[in-house]
């Protein structure tokens, strides 16, 4: 029956090529605009780590002075060396790692290229294992190379290319800052989105190229970058306000947790070291301890741009005014036919047979307009990769978005379709047939 349905709808089409045109029209610009905004809406605001977000967890606490201090205050944004080194070193999580940005000075052993500086990240050895970082050749760091702030290094695809062709460079060494280092591994391709263990730097950036141990980094004074907030003057000898007791927080910590109950206990530990830290003198305010997982984390510092939810709201906006303007031209075509649903009724069809055949037309419809707005997703797209900002690579239409994107038209096409095919079912026989 449903080809039978379809054929008619066909046929209507041809009869009505104007009107048809215009119904595809208004779906597809509806469609197109909708699927634009919302592929790049489902990118920046997915999962960055499936299976583990809800095993990884960002600790807060709040070390600060009394000066400024409000009662309900967010605790603080990171945490002071002293605390993520002390969490660290009683390892009370499956892994843990603390972190922070930086840059270094890649000195090419191959002549004819000169030094450059490139992205890096200062960690520790459960960095790796904790977020699921690919390796094309060799691994991390082993937890002594921490202890013993080794010289050895983990860089990315890219790095490894420029330097080394892309051939295994496990075992080469590498200048890093004046400095010569052993490669120890080279990442596959690995882009988290967003950027969710530092999300100080740009939430959508690439990965860092050079990854190096956090100890080994304050052994050589490397550069740092990123958020440092300090609360108290600090002059903690040469590495001032990087300093072990400087009362400035810069590092971000993270912790695996595979179970629930460990994650309350988890946090009782963080509550109670942030008691004992109170009544050694270092924390003046309250205890104030929060932990988020991966997908909290990024809901709660609100990664996703303000901007980009406005326009998937305007364009949803838009796309129903595109629904409305087909509400009425499926009307108009309906109700233009009434002779014929009428001489229909009375040959036997059913009203549930009209009903039917009405929401097939507009579900076929709706098909021509999903394939006509996904060419016009396709062109909206490529114009956001064109815009400056750091997303803007990250806007490409995935299966998922591609399946969303007919899914979407037919369903609207097909909620479009429901009042006129009502409308059109309620002709009564006798009347069309005695005006004729």
């Amino acid at each position: 029956m449903f080809a039978y349905y379809f054929d008619l709808a066909l046929r209507s089409f041809r009869r009505n090529k104007v009107l048809t045109a215009l119904m595809v029209l208004a779906i597809a610009l509806g469609i197109g605009a909708a699927m634009t905004t919302l592929t790049v809406f489902h990118v920046l605001s997915g999962d960055p780590i499936p299976g583990k977000s809800d095993t990884l967890f960002y600790p807060q606490m709040d070390p600060r002075s009394m000066s400024g201090y409000t009662p309900g205050d967010p605790p603080n944004f990171q945490m002071t060396r002293f605390d993520a080194e002390a969490l660290l070193r009683e390892a009370r999580g499956d892994r843990q790692a603390l972190m922070t940005a930086g840059s270094v000075v890649v000195e090419p052993q191959r002549s004819g290229m000169n030094p450059f500086n490139v992205g890096s990240r200062f960690t520790s050895a459960d960095f790796f294992p904790m977020f699921d970082v690919p390796f094309a050749h060799g691994g991390g760091w082993a937890a002594s190379d921490d202890e013993a702030r080794g010289r050895v290094v983990v860089i990315a695809k890219e790095l490894n290319e420029r330097l080394f062709d892309g051939a295994d460079s496990v075992g080469q060494t590498i200048r890093l800052d004046q400095t010569t280092f052993r490669i120890v591994g080279v990442l596959a391709d690995w882009r988290p989105t967003p950027h969710f263990y530092d999300i100080t730097t740009n939430h959508f950036d690439g990965v860092e190229q050079v990854f190096v141990p956090f100890s080994t980094s304050r052994d050589l004074a490397l550069s740092t970058s990123g958020d440092v907030n300090c609360w108290a003057d600090t002059n903690d000898g040469p590495e001032g306000i990087r300093g072990v007791n400087a009362s400035c927080s810069w590092l971000q910590y993270w912790v695996e947790l595979d179970a629930p109950e460990k994650a309350e206990d988890y946090l009782r530990y963080l509550t109670n070291y942030s008691d004992q830290q109170r009544a050694a003198g270092r924390f003046e305010r309250p205890t104030n301890v929060r932990m988020f997982d991966v997908m909290g984390w990024l809901d709660n510092q609100r990664i996703v741009p303000s901007d980009v939810r406005l326009q998937v709201w305007l364009a949803f906006g838009f796309l129903l005014v595109c629904l409305l303007n087909t509400v009425g031209l499926l009307l108009a075509k309906f109700l233009r036919r009434s002779t014929e649903i009428g001489v229909r009724r009375a040959l036997g069809a059913s009203r549930r047979a009209v009903f039917a055949q009405c929401l097939v037309e507009a579900g076929t419809i709706g098909l021509a307009g999903g394939l006509l707005g996904l060419a016009l997703a396709l062109l909206g797209l490529g114009a956001v990769r064109q815009q400056p900002t750091s997303y803007a690579e990250l806007a490409q239409l995935d299966p998922a978005m591609l399946l969303t994107t007919f899914v979407l038209a037919i369903a609207a096409s097909l909620l479009a379709g429901l009042l006129p095919a009502w409308r059109a079912c309620q002709v009564t026989p006798a009347i069309q047939l005695k005006s004729q």
